[in-house]
This record gives structure tokens, sequence and C-alpha cells, in this order.
């Protein structure tokens, strides 16, 4: 039976016991409930694909604590790191260059990564308990909505995962938006929380008045 706790500093030293015993945990974010475990721990990364039904060659996200964390796996430069800059934390996860830290399982062998800085401050802090990176993939089964609440996200995943963890509702109940950084020009992936317009907008060159 999965222990479902409510945030608190007690919940958050579990979290850290569960994910660095190679556990599985659902956890709130400012979108929707993730699934998450230590993203350098190939073993954890496994099974959370095998929670989901998720294809081996779909790569998973990875939320950060903050930007100087993110920096750890992924390169942030240029636009990508004006936008960390901008929207961060928030809703919106950048696809960029990987770094040689992450395993390749968690990539799907691809040399870019997923990555975010989600806008709540309870995962923020759990993020950083856990050592700054957390697996950040939605807690549903592959092709179903994504969780808006614990109870949604149990019904899901709740045989696969070690702890649950209930922060209410979901503020925004809507995935992040993610673009993908690694090619000449800036693709928006998945139209999310963030409007795509707002992020274009943002790297229009500026003219001079």
């Amino acid at each position: 039976m999965v222990r479902i706790l409510k945030t608190g500093l007690e919940t958050i030293y579990e979290a850290v016991r569960v994910v660095k015993e190679g556990g599985l945990i659902i956890y709130p974010t400012d979108t929707v409930y993730g699934l998450g475990c230590d993203p350098l721990n190939e073993e954890a990364v496994r099974r959370v694909f095998l929670a989901k039904g998720r294809d081996f060659n779909k790569p998973l996200p990875v939320l950060a604590s903050d930007i100087r964390q993110a920096e750890r796996i992924a390169e942030l430069s240029g636009p990508a790191l004006e936008l960390a800059r901008a929207f961060w934390p928030g809703s919106l996860t950048l696809v960029v260059p990987k770094k040689p830290l992450l395993p390749d399982v968690l990539t799907c062998g691809l040399p870019s990564v997923g990555v975010r800085v989600p806008n709540m401050a309870f995962t923020r802090e759990l993020i950083r308990a856990c050592g700054g990176l957390l697996v950040g993939t939605s807690a549903n089964k592959s092709g179903s909505p994504p969780p808006r609440t614990v109870k949604e996200a149990l019904r899901e995943l709740g045989e696969h995962v070690d702890l649950a963890i209930d922060g209410g509702p979901s503020p925004l109940g809507v995935p992040s938006t993610v673009v993908d950084l690694t090619g000449p020009e800036l693709r928006v992936l998945r139209v999310g929380a963030l409007s795509p317009e707002l992020i274009m907008a943002f790297l229009r060159p500026r003219t001079p008045e």
C-alpha cells in the first residue's frame, strides 16, 4: 500500500530517503502532478518508463531546483539562458543539449534533454533536498490525461510508486509548454500553460527607440 503524506518538512525528509534508495514518488508541481526519481539512477529511471508504459524512445524531462542545478545537466546559453532567466521558475520546459552527467536511458540516447524549474516553492525545496534534480514526467500512464490531484495520479500509478505527496490540486492543471532550442530556430513541441506568443515576443529582436 503506497504511503500518502501531506506537504511539509517531514515529508521532504521521507521523500529524500525514498529517492536516494532508488524509489519512485508522486509529487505536486505548479502544472500537474509529477512522477519522480533520481535522474542519475539508471534502474530508477527504467522503473519510471515501465510504470508509465512509456516507450523507451521517448525521453524523460528533468526538473531542477534552480538554474545553477539545471546547468549541471544542460547547456544553457544564448536564447536558452535568456528564456530560463525570464520564465523560470515557471511552466516552460527547454529542450537543450545535454551534458555527460545524464545517463543515456533517460534521454533515450539523444544528445538533448528537457529541463524546467517549477514555480512551486515546496517542489523546489523537495528537488533541492533530493540533490537539485528530479525526473519530472507527469504521473499518468502514457496516453492518459495528466493528473491534477494526487488522487488522479494514484489511480493511474499507485501500484508502482513508493510514496505520494498530496499538495492539493495543481494550481495550473495544465502541462508546461515545451520548446526545442537545439536547432537553428526555436520549435514549439507542446503548447501548455505558457503562451508560445509570450515566448516568441520575448525573443523578438529589440528595436532601439
